[in-house]
Protein backbone atom coordinates (compact mmCIF):
# COMPACT_ATOMS: atom_id res chain seq x y z
CA UNK A 1 0.00 0.00 0.00
CA UNK A 2 2.76 2.38 0.98
CA UNK A 3 4.42 1.74 -2.73
CA UNK A 4 1.60 2.62 -4.32
CA UNK A 5 0.80 5.69 -2.43
CA UNK A 6 4.53 6.84 -3.03
CA UNK A 7 4.51 5.78 -6.35
CA UNK A 8 1.01 7.75 -7.19
CA UNK A 9 1.59 11.52 -8.72
CA UNK A 10 0.83 14.19 -6.99
CA UNK A 11 -2.68 15.22 -7.98
CA UNK A 12 -2.82 19.21 -8.84
CA UNK A 13 -4.59 21.11 -6.45
CA UNK A 14 -7.94 22.60 -7.93
CA UNK A 15 -8.29 26.60 -8.55
CA UNK A 16 -11.28 27.32 -6.47
CA UNK A 17 -14.03 29.44 -9.24
CA UNK A 18 -15.94 31.88 -8.81
CA UNK A 19 -18.30 34.28 -10.69
CA UNK A 20 -18.39 38.06 -10.63
CA UNK A 21 -21.02 40.16 -12.21
CA UNK A 22 -20.45 43.71 -13.47
CA UNK A 23 -22.60 46.44 -15.25
CA UNK A 24 -20.04 48.00 -16.98
CA UNK A 25 -20.03 46.89 -21.37
CA UNK A 26 -17.67 48.46 -24.10
CA UNK A 27 -14.00 49.71 -23.23
CA UNK A 28 -14.89 49.97 -19.42
CA UNK A 29 -16.76 46.77 -19.53
CA UNK A 30 -13.36 45.25 -21.32
CA UNK A 31 -10.71 46.88 -18.35
CA UNK A 32 -12.83 45.30 -15.93
CA UNK A 33 -12.28 41.78 -17.80
CA UNK A 34 -8.20 42.98 -17.49
CA UNK A 35 -8.72 43.61 -13.78
CA UNK A 36 -9.70 40.24 -13.98
CA UNK A 37 -7.32 38.39 -15.75
CA UNK A 38 -4.67 40.67 -13.99
CA UNK A 39 -5.82 38.75 -10.59
CA UNK A 40 -6.12 35.17 -12.05
CA UNK A 41 -2.12 35.73 -13.18
CA UNK A 42 -1.11 37.39 -10.01
CA UNK A 43 -1.74 34.04 -7.63
CA UNK A 44 -2.80 30.02 -8.56
CA UNK A 45 -5.41 29.08 -5.92
CA UNK A 46 -8.56 31.47 -7.34
CA UNK A 47 -10.11 31.47 -10.98
CA UNK A 48 -12.47 34.61 -11.15
CA UNK A 49 -15.14 34.40 -13.78
CA UNK A 50 -16.35 37.68 -14.69
CA UNK A 51 -19.42 38.07 -16.53
CA UNK A 52 -21.15 41.65 -18.10
CA UNK A 53 -24.43 42.29 -17.89
CA UNK A 54 -24.53 45.13 -20.25
CA UNK A 55 -26.47 47.30 -17.85
CA UNK A 56 -26.43 48.70 -14.23
CA UNK A 57 -30.15 48.05 -13.77
CA UNK A 58 -30.05 44.48 -15.70
CA UNK A 59 -27.21 43.86 -12.97
CA UNK A 60 -29.78 44.46 -10.37
CA UNK A 61 -32.31 42.73 -11.74
CA UNK A 62 -30.53 39.79 -13.04
CA UNK A 63 -29.11 39.52 -9.52
CA UNK A 64 -32.19 39.58 -7.44
CA UNK A 65 -33.45 36.49 -9.80
CA UNK A 66 -30.45 34.85 -9.65
CA UNK A 67 -30.98 35.00 -5.60
CA UNK A 68 -34.01 33.91 -5.69
CA UNK A 69 -32.89 30.89 -7.98
CA UNK A 70 -30.20 29.81 -5.70
CA UNK A 71 -27.67 30.03 -8.93
CA UNK A 72 -25.95 34.11 -7.53
CA UNK A 73 -22.60 34.61 -8.54
CA UNK A 74 -19.96 35.08 -5.35
CA UNK A 75 -19.69 38.97 -6.52
CA UNK A 76 -22.02 41.34 -8.19
CA UNK A 77 -21.62 45.01 -8.99
CA UNK A 78 -24.38 47.32 -8.08
CA UNK A 79 -24.64 50.76 -9.25
CA UNK A 80 -25.43 53.66 -6.47
CA UNK A 81 -28.71 54.06 -6.92
CA UNK A 82 -29.02 50.33 -5.88
CA UNK A 83 -27.77 50.52 -2.66
CA UNK A 84 -30.99 50.51 -0.42
CA UNK A 85 -32.32 47.52 -2.32
CA UNK A 86 -29.19 45.18 -1.65
CA UNK A 87 -29.32 46.20 2.01
CA UNK A 88 -32.79 45.68 2.75
CA UNK A 89 -32.63 42.59 0.83
CA UNK A 90 -29.92 40.69 3.31
CA UNK A 91 -28.64 39.15 0.62
CA UNK A 92 -25.40 39.82 1.35
CA UNK A 93 -22.33 39.06 3.60
CA UNK A 94 -20.81 42.15 4.85
CA UNK A 95 -17.51 43.69 3.74
CA UNK A 96 -16.01 44.05 7.28
CA UNK A 97 -17.50 40.26 8.34
CA UNK A 98 -15.85 39.14 4.83
CA UNK A 99 -12.45 40.56 5.44
CA UNK A 100 -12.16 39.63 8.96
CA UNK A 101 -13.40 35.84 8.19
CA UNK A 102 -10.53 35.48 5.48
CA UNK A 103 -7.82 36.94 7.87
CA UNK A 104 -7.37 40.08 5.92
CA UNK A 105 -7.09 43.33 8.12
CA UNK A 106 -8.63 46.32 6.58
CA UNK A 107 -8.28 49.71 7.46
CA UNK A 108 -11.44 50.91 6.88
CA UNK A 109 -10.50 54.54 7.65
CA UNK A 110 -8.76 54.49 4.68
CA UNK A 111 -11.70 54.92 2.59
CA UNK A 112 -12.46 58.28 1.32
CA UNK A 113 -15.61 59.43 3.76
CA UNK A 114 -17.06 60.96 0.81
CA UNK A 115 -17.26 57.82 -1.58
CA UNK A 116 -17.64 55.22 1.42
CA UNK A 117 -20.69 56.78 3.23
CA UNK A 118 -22.60 56.05 0.26
CA UNK A 119 -21.83 52.74 0.92
CA UNK A 120 -21.76 52.08 4.69
CA UNK A 121 -24.48 51.69 7.29
CA UNK A 122 -25.87 54.46 9.70
CA UNK A 123 -22.93 53.88 11.84
CA UNK A 124 -20.38 54.22 9.44
CA UNK A 125 -20.05 50.34 9.00
CA UNK A 126 -19.12 49.41 4.67
CA UNK A 127 -21.58 46.72 3.39
CA UNK A 128 -20.08 46.82 -0.28
CA UNK A 129 -16.53 48.27 -1.30
CA UNK A 130 -15.86 51.25 -3.63
CA UNK A 131 -15.07 49.92 -6.69
CA UNK A 132 -15.67 52.32 -9.86
CA UNK A 133 -16.18 55.93 -8.52
CA UNK A 134 -16.73 59.20 -9.75
CA UNK A 135 -17.86 62.29 -9.22
CA UNK A 136 -19.39 65.32 -11.62
CA UNK A 137 -16.96 67.84 -12.68
CA UNK A 138 -17.29 70.93 -15.22
CA UNK A 139 -15.46 70.59 -18.76
CA UNK A 140 -14.66 73.63 -20.72
CA UNK A 141 -12.51 74.61 -23.96
CA UNK A 142 -9.65 77.13 -23.13
CA UNK A 143 -9.13 77.18 -26.96
CA UNK A 144 -12.58 79.01 -27.27
CA UNK A 145 -12.71 81.13 -23.97
CA UNK A 146 -9.45 82.87 -25.54
CA UNK A 147 -11.22 83.53 -28.77
CA UNK A 148 -14.18 84.92 -26.63
CA UNK A 149 -12.19 86.68 -24.95
CA UNK A 150 -12.85 85.05 -21.13
CA UNK A 151 -9.82 85.19 -19.23
CA UNK A 152 -11.43 83.25 -16.04
CA UNK A 153 -12.22 79.71 -14.67
CA UNK A 154 -16.02 79.07 -14.06
CA UNK A 155 -16.22 79.06 -10.54
CA UNK A 156 -19.95 79.86 -10.21
CA UNK A 157 -22.76 80.47 -12.15
CA UNK A 158 -22.57 84.21 -12.55
CA UNK A 159 -19.49 83.02 -14.51
CA UNK A 160 -20.65 80.46 -16.19
CA UNK A 161 -23.37 82.71 -17.93
CA UNK A 162 -20.97 85.34 -18.83
CA UNK A 163 -18.65 82.77 -20.77
CA UNK A 164 -21.91 81.99 -22.16
CA UNK A 165 -22.88 84.85 -23.57
CA UNK A 166 -19.08 85.68 -24.92
CA UNK A 167 -18.95 82.66 -26.22
CA UNK A 168 -22.40 83.69 -27.85
CA UNK A 169 -21.43 86.73 -28.94
CA UNK A 170 -17.75 85.31 -30.35
CA UNK A 171 -20.05 83.00 -32.87
CA UNK A 172 -20.12 79.99 -30.83
CA UNK A 173 -23.10 78.51 -31.70
CA UNK A 174 -23.60 76.10 -28.50
CA UNK A 175 -21.98 77.36 -25.62
CA UNK A 176 -23.38 74.83 -22.99
CA UNK A 177 -24.45 71.64 -23.82
CA UNK A 178 -26.51 69.28 -21.28
CA UNK A 179 -28.88 66.54 -21.17
CA UNK A 180 -31.47 64.82 -18.61
CA UNK A 181 -29.38 63.94 -16.67
CA UNK A 182 -30.88 64.06 -12.65
CA UNK A 183 -27.29 63.19 -11.75
CA UNK A 184 -25.44 66.49 -12.08
CA UNK A 185 -28.38 68.76 -12.68
CA UNK A 186 -30.09 67.70 -9.50
CA UNK A 187 -28.31 65.56 -7.37
CA UNK A 188 -24.73 66.71 -7.48
CA UNK A 189 -26.13 70.59 -7.37
CA UNK A 190 -28.14 69.60 -4.46
CA UNK A 191 -25.34 67.82 -2.27
CA UNK A 192 -22.67 70.92 -3.08
CA UNK A 193 -25.27 73.48 -2.47
CA UNK A 194 -26.01 71.68 0.71
CA UNK A 195 -29.80 71.42 -0.37
CA UNK A 196 -31.97 68.12 0.28
CA UNK A 197 -33.22 65.55 -2.20
CA UNK A 198 -35.48 64.27 0.49
CA UNK A 199 -36.37 64.32 4.18
CA UNK A 200 -34.89 62.05 6.73
CA UNK A 201 -31.17 62.87 5.73
CA UNK A 202 -31.80 61.95 2.03
CA UNK A 203 -33.10 58.92 2.81
CA UNK A 204 -30.63 57.32 5.52
CA UNK A 205 -32.79 57.91 8.83
CA UNK A 206 -35.69 55.81 7.70
CA UNK A 207 -37.72 54.37 4.87
CA UNK A 208 -40.48 57.37 5.29
CA UNK A 209 -38.64 59.57 3.92
CA UNK A 210 -40.44 62.24 1.15
CA UNK A 211 -38.70 64.06 -1.38
CA UNK A 212 -38.93 67.80 -1.27
CA UNK A 213 -36.77 69.24 -4.49
CA UNK A 214 -39.81 70.77 -5.68
CA UNK A 215 -39.14 73.75 -2.63
CA UNK A 216 -35.48 74.01 -2.73
CA UNK A 217 -32.76 76.12 -4.49
CA UNK A 218 -32.70 73.63 -7.36
CA UNK A 219 -36.31 75.25 -8.70
CA UNK A 220 -34.36 78.54 -8.95
CA UNK A 221 -31.55 76.59 -10.88
CA UNK A 222 -34.07 74.96 -13.28
CA UNK A 223 -35.30 78.01 -14.18
CA UNK A 224 -32.06 79.48 -14.53
CA UNK A 225 -31.45 76.66 -17.35
CA UNK A 226 -34.47 77.04 -18.63
CA UNK A 227 -33.68 80.86 -19.12
CA UNK A 228 -30.20 80.23 -20.47
CA UNK A 229 -32.04 77.37 -22.94
CA UNK A 230 -34.80 80.11 -24.21
CA UNK A 231 -31.79 82.29 -24.95
CA UNK A 232 -29.98 79.72 -27.17
CA UNK A 233 -26.52 79.65 -24.32
CA UNK A 234 -27.33 76.77 -22.94
CA UNK A 235 -28.03 74.06 -25.69
CA UNK A 236 -30.09 70.50 -25.24
CA UNK A 237 -28.18 67.29 -26.55
CA UNK A 238 -29.21 63.99 -26.12
CA UNK A 239 -28.50 60.55 -27.96
CA UNK A 240 -32.12 61.04 -29.26
CA UNK A 241 -31.41 63.82 -30.89
CA UNK A 242 -28.69 62.76 -32.58
CA UNK A 243 -24.91 63.79 -30.19
CA UNK A 244 -24.85 63.57 -26.40
CA UNK A 245 -23.07 66.17 -24.28
CA UNK A 246 -19.49 64.28 -24.46
CA UNK A 247 -19.26 64.10 -28.72
CA UNK A 248 -20.79 67.50 -28.49
CA UNK A 249 -17.80 68.47 -26.18
CA UNK A 250 -14.95 66.21 -27.55
CA UNK A 251 -16.63 67.40 -31.60
CA UNK A 252 -15.89 70.96 -30.43
CA UNK A 253 -19.58 71.71 -31.30
CA UNK A 254 -20.00 73.31 -27.66
CA UNK A 255 -17.56 74.57 -25.42
CA UNK A 256 -18.82 73.96 -21.78
CA UNK A 257 -20.57 70.88 -20.24
CA UNK A 258 -20.82 69.04 -16.42
CA UNK A 259 -20.20 65.12 -16.70
CA UNK A 260 -18.45 62.57 -14.68
CA UNK A 261 -15.11 62.36 -14.25
CA UNK A 262 -14.78 58.87 -15.58
CA UNK A 263 -15.61 60.42 -19.07
CA UNK A 264 -11.49 62.56 -18.56
CA UNK A 265 -10.28 59.72 -20.07
CA UNK A 266 -12.63 59.69 -23.30
CA UNK A 267 -12.67 63.39 -23.61
CA UNK A 268 -8.44 63.39 -23.45
CA UNK A 269 -8.34 60.47 -25.89
CA UNK A 270 -11.21 61.54 -29.01
CA UNK A 271 -9.91 65.65 -28.78
CA UNK A 272 -7.27 66.63 -31.30
CA UNK A 273 -4.24 66.86 -29.50
CA UNK A 274 -3.71 70.19 -30.38
CA UNK A 275 -6.78 71.98 -28.39
CA UNK A 276 -6.17 73.32 -25.02
CA UNK A 277 -9.03 72.00 -22.27
CA UNK A 278 -9.67 71.96 -18.77
CA UNK A 279 -11.91 70.28 -15.78
CA UNK A 280 -13.11 72.28 -12.68
CA UNK A 281 -15.14 71.42 -9.93
CA UNK A 282 -18.76 71.95 -10.49
CA UNK A 283 -19.95 75.41 -10.62
CA UNK A 284 -21.58 77.10 -7.32
CA UNK A 285 -24.00 80.23 -6.83
CA UNK A 286 -22.25 82.94 -5.62
CA UNK A 287 -22.67 82.95 -1.80
CA UNK A 288 -22.22 79.67 -1.52
CA UNK A 289 -20.76 77.43 1.07
CA UNK A 290 -19.51 74.48 -1.37
CA UNK A 291 -20.41 71.63 0.30
CA UNK A 292 -18.74 68.05 -0.96
CA UNK A 293 -20.22 66.27 -3.73
CA UNK A 294 -21.44 63.22 -4.07
CA UNK A 295 -19.99 59.70 -5.45
CA UNK A 296 -21.37 58.45 -8.34
CA UNK A 297 -20.59 54.70 -9.66
CA UNK A 298 -21.17 51.02 -8.33
CA UNK A 299 -19.66 48.59 -5.60
CA UNK A 300 -18.89 45.39 -5.29
CA UNK A 301 -21.19 43.27 -3.10
CA UNK A 302 -20.54 39.63 -1.64
CA UNK A 303 -23.48 37.46 -1.74
CA UNK A 304 -24.75 35.17 0.75
CA UNK A 305 -25.47 31.73 0.07
CA UNK A 306 -22.31 30.42 -1.61
CA UNK A 307 -19.85 28.01 -0.15
CA UNK A 308 -16.64 29.07 1.65
CA UNK A 309 -14.01 28.25 -0.42
CA UNK A 310 -15.17 31.32 -2.97
CA UNK A 311 -15.51 33.40 -0.22
CA UNK A 312 -11.58 32.98 0.37
CA UNK A 313 -11.58 33.93 -3.48
CA UNK A 314 -14.07 36.64 -3.27
CA UNK A 315 -11.59 38.48 -0.33
CA UNK A 316 -8.60 37.96 -2.29
CA UNK A 317 -10.16 39.64 -5.38
CA UNK A 318 -11.21 42.24 -3.43
CA UNK A 319 -7.98 42.53 -1.42
CA UNK A 320 -6.01 42.89 -4.68
CA UNK A 321 -8.14 45.42 -5.88
CA UNK A 322 -7.59 47.91 -3.25
CA UNK A 323 -3.87 47.41 -3.32
CA UNK A 324 -1.95 50.92 -4.48
CA UNK A 325 -0.57 49.22 -7.85
CA UNK A 326 -4.36 48.31 -8.92
CA UNK A 327 -5.76 51.40 -7.62
CA UNK A 328 -3.20 53.80 -10.42
CA UNK A 329 -4.24 50.99 -13.01
CA UNK A 330 -7.33 50.59 -12.82
CA UNK A 331 -7.48 55.27 -12.34
CA UNK A 332 -5.17 55.16 -15.55
CA UNK A 333 -7.24 52.67 -18.05
CA UNK A 334 -10.54 54.19 -16.96
CA UNK A 335 -10.83 57.63 -15.50
CA UNK A 336 -12.58 56.69 -12.24
CA UNK A 337 -11.21 57.99 -8.93
CA UNK A 338 -9.04 55.73 -6.55
CA UNK A 339 -11.06 55.10 -3.29
CA UNK A 340 -8.78 55.13 -0.81
CA UNK A 341 -6.40 57.39 0.64
CA UNK A 342 -3.08 55.29 0.10
CA UNK A 343 -4.28 54.59 -3.67
CA UNK A 344 -4.32 58.17 -4.01
CA UNK A 345 -1.21 59.70 -2.09
CA UNK A 346 0.76 56.74 -4.30
CA UNK A 347 -0.50 58.38 -7.20
CA UNK A 348 0.12 61.70 -6.74
CA UNK A 349 3.80 60.90 -5.20
CA UNK A 350 4.09 59.09 -8.51
CA UNK A 351 3.26 61.95 -10.58
CA UNK A 352 0.41 60.63 -11.75
CA UNK A 353 -1.47 63.84 -11.76
CA UNK A 354 1.41 65.87 -13.30
CA UNK A 355 0.97 63.99 -16.41
CA UNK A 356 -0.71 65.65 -19.37
CA UNK A 357 -3.76 62.85 -19.73
CA UNK A 358 -4.28 62.90 -16.59
CA UNK A 359 -3.82 66.29 -14.88
CA UNK A 360 -7.51 67.74 -13.05
CA UNK A 361 -8.55 64.28 -11.99
CA UNK A 362 -7.41 64.98 -8.75
CA UNK A 363 -9.86 67.84 -8.17
CA UNK A 364 -12.93 64.93 -8.47
CA UNK A 365 -11.31 63.46 -5.20
CA UNK A 366 -11.04 67.59 -3.86
CA UNK A 367 -14.47 67.86 -4.98
CA UNK A 368 -15.69 64.38 -3.18
CA UNK A 369 -13.80 65.38 -0.13
CA UNK A 370 -13.83 69.36 0.07
CA UNK A 371 -16.20 68.74 3.38
CA UNK A 372 -16.97 66.00 5.96
CA UNK A 373 -20.63 64.33 4.72
CA UNK A 374 -23.26 66.02 6.02
CA UNK A 375 -27.19 65.23 6.37
CA UNK A 376 -27.20 66.76 3.04
CA UNK A 377 -23.77 65.61 1.03
CA UNK A 378 -23.63 61.94 2.88
CA UNK A 379 -25.74 60.27 -0.38
CA UNK A 380 -28.96 59.20 -1.16
CA UNK A 381 -31.10 56.25 0.11
CA UNK A 382 -34.03 56.41 -1.66
CA UNK A 383 -36.16 53.27 -2.45
CA UNK A 384 -36.85 53.05 -6.09
CA UNK A 385 -34.63 55.56 -7.19
CA UNK A 386 -34.49 54.33 -10.23
CA UNK A 387 -37.99 55.10 -10.94
CA UNK A 388 -37.43 58.28 -9.84
CA UNK A 389 -34.54 59.50 -11.14
CA UNK A 390 -36.65 58.12 -14.65
CA UNK A 391 -39.24 60.69 -13.41
CA UNK A 392 -37.32 63.50 -12.88
CA UNK A 393 -35.43 63.10 -16.25
CA UNK A 394 -39.32 62.85 -17.58
CA UNK A 395 -40.28 66.27 -15.99
CA UNK A 396 -36.75 67.98 -17.50
CA UNK A 397 -37.09 66.67 -20.94
CA UNK A 398 -40.81 68.19 -20.56
CA UNK A 399 -39.61 71.44 -19.07
CA UNK A 400 -36.82 72.14 -21.88
CA UNK A 401 -38.41 70.07 -25.09
CA UNK A 402 -42.41 71.20 -24.22
CA UNK A 403 -42.27 74.36 -22.55
CA UNK A 404 -43.77 73.17 -19.29
CA UNK A 405 -44.22 75.34 -16.11
CA UNK A 406 -40.81 74.74 -14.19
CA UNK A 407 -42.51 74.68 -10.71
CA UNK A 408 -45.87 72.79 -11.62
CA UNK A 409 -43.56 70.17 -13.56
CA UNK A 410 -41.67 69.56 -10.21
CA UNK A 411 -44.57 69.21 -7.48
CA UNK A 412 -46.36 66.70 -10.13
CA UNK A 413 -42.81 64.56 -10.58
CA UNK A 414 -42.38 64.67 -6.64
CA UNK A 415 -46.04 63.36 -6.49
CA UNK A 416 -45.38 60.87 -8.35
CA UNK A 417 -41.95 59.68 -6.74
CA UNK A 418 -43.32 60.20 -3.31
CA UNK A 419 -45.76 57.60 -4.41
CA UNK A 420 -43.19 54.97 -5.56
CA UNK A 421 -41.27 55.79 -2.31
CA UNK A 422 -44.26 54.79 -0.33
CA UNK A 423 -45.03 51.73 -2.47
CA UNK A 424 -40.92 50.96 -1.29
CA UNK A 425 -41.79 51.51 2.02
CA UNK A 426 -44.85 48.95 2.12
CA UNK A 427 -42.89 46.38 0.35
CA UNK A 428 -40.60 46.54 3.05
CA UNK A 429 -42.55 47.50 6.21
CA UNK A 430 -41.21 46.76 9.48
CA UNK A 431 -37.46 46.41 8.24
CA UNK A 432 -35.53 49.69 9.65
CA UNK A 433 -31.94 50.93 8.16
CA UNK A 434 -29.15 50.31 10.35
Amino acid sequence: MASVAFGAPAAAAEKTKFEFWYGLSGDLGERVQDACKKFNESQSDFEIVCTSQNGYDTTLQNTIAAYRAKKQPAITQIYDAGTLDMMLSGAFVPAKKLMADNGYTIDWNNYFGGIANYYATAKGELNSFPFNSSTAMFYYNVDAFQKAGIDFKPDTWEQVEEAARKLKTAGFECPLAFNFDTWPLMEQFSAIHNQPIATKANGYNGLDAELVVNKTKFVDHVKFFKKMADEKLFVVKTKQLGMDIVPAFTSQTCQMIQTSVADHGTIGKTLPENVKWEVAMLPVWKGTERQNSLVGGASLWVLAGRPEAEYKGAAAFLNYLATPEMAEWWSTVTGYIPVTKTGFGAMKANGFYDKAPYKGRELAIQSLSFTPTSENTRGIRLGGFTQIRKEFATALEAIFMQNADVQGELDKTVERGNAVLRRFEKTYAGQTLN
